[in-house]
């Protein structure tokens, strides 16, 4: 149990990073008010909790009224004081060639990515800077730190929430706030299921992406084989959320960390050839595929 019992607020709590990490902070003693949309799944998550503080409350971070009711109703149960850490965990991503993500899915990520979360920040941050105490902890990912093909608009978002954050650390420490960032490498969540059903709209033989848009189950076989459980990015946020000083950031697992190090010592010419021959974003595959075209014609 930690030293210290805090009030906590973390969004996206139904699934993956964010359900793990709600159950850890609320075994450890914590007071968690677990937010997500779900409400099947918010109530699944209460029944797994029973025994710990740990409140479920439904949460869109895209809608104001959502925001401002939740904000409402956690002063209710706290007397007035509100949430002593938040954790911004909302996120998902849509793969798929940048040239052809539409606007409405670029937005619809831009708005729970980074809208949302400095939305639900600006609500819940004015009682920490007023207290001189309290802490955010930002979920990015190393898609924050290394941009990959097929996720630059995914990718951006977190860019985004990477400057923010920075910005935020040192703006909020004079009223004694600390802000951290955590950014996982390849977990074993839902959010890989939901990147594959959202690929499927950007699937077609005929696109001009289509050879490596065959091959993403492939890929997705791939990365499962790399991926490693939630609990590692709970650990994590536990770390941030209790530490007297939470680190400016957490790259977890470790060998996300070496793999970013790596890429980034690299020329750019040579991440680049890297990262497409992983991917398959070849010339000899493009112009297969080509020819192939061209004898079915």
């Amino acid at each position: 149990m930690s030293a210290t019992s805090q009030i906590i607020l973390i969004t996206g709590a139904t699934s993956g990073i964010g359900r793990a990490t709600a159950l850890h902070l609320a075994r450890r003693g914590h007071r968690v008010f677990a937010t997500g949309r779900n409400r099947e799944a918010l109530a699944s998550l209460e029944r797994e909790a029973a025994g710990s503080a740990l409140e479920a409350l439904r949460l869109d971070v895209t809608s104001a009224e959502s925001i401002a009711e939740v904000k409402a109703e956690i002063d209710r149960r706290t007397g007035g004081h509100g949430v002593d850490v938040l954790i911004n965990n909302a996120g998902y991503g849509i793969p798929g060639p940048t040239e052809l993500i539409s606007d409405e899915d670029m937005r619809a990520q831009y708005d729970t990515n980074v809208f949302g979360l400095m939305a639900v920040t600006r609500t819940f941050l004015p009682a920490m800077r007023d207290r001189r105490r309290g802490r955010i902890v930002n979920v990015s990912s190393m898609g924050g730190l290394v941009t990959l093909p097929m996720f630059g608009v995914y990718n951006s978002t977190k860019y985004a929430l990477e400057s923010l954050s920075d910005a935020l650390r040192v703006e909020l420490r004079p009223f004694g706030v600390q802000v951290a960032l955590i950014e996982p490498g390849v977990i074993d969540t839902g959010f890989a299921d939901r990147s594959m059903h959202e690929v499927a709209r950007y699937r077609d033989p005929a696109s001009p992406y289509a050879p490596v848009l065959a091959q993403a189950d492939e890929l997705r076989k791939l990365t499962d084989r790399m991926a490693v459980g939630p609990a590692v990015i709970a650990r994590a946020i536990t770390h941030a959320v209790e530490a007297r000083r939470a680190r400016p950031r957490y790259v977890a697992p470790f060998r996300s960390l070496l793999f970013i190090r790596f890429l980034k010592a690299l020329p750019t010419r040579w991440a680049d050839a890297l990262l497409a021959l992983t991917i398959g974003f070849t010339r000899r595959r493009f112009a297969a595929t080509a020819t192939q075209r061209q004898l079915a014609a």
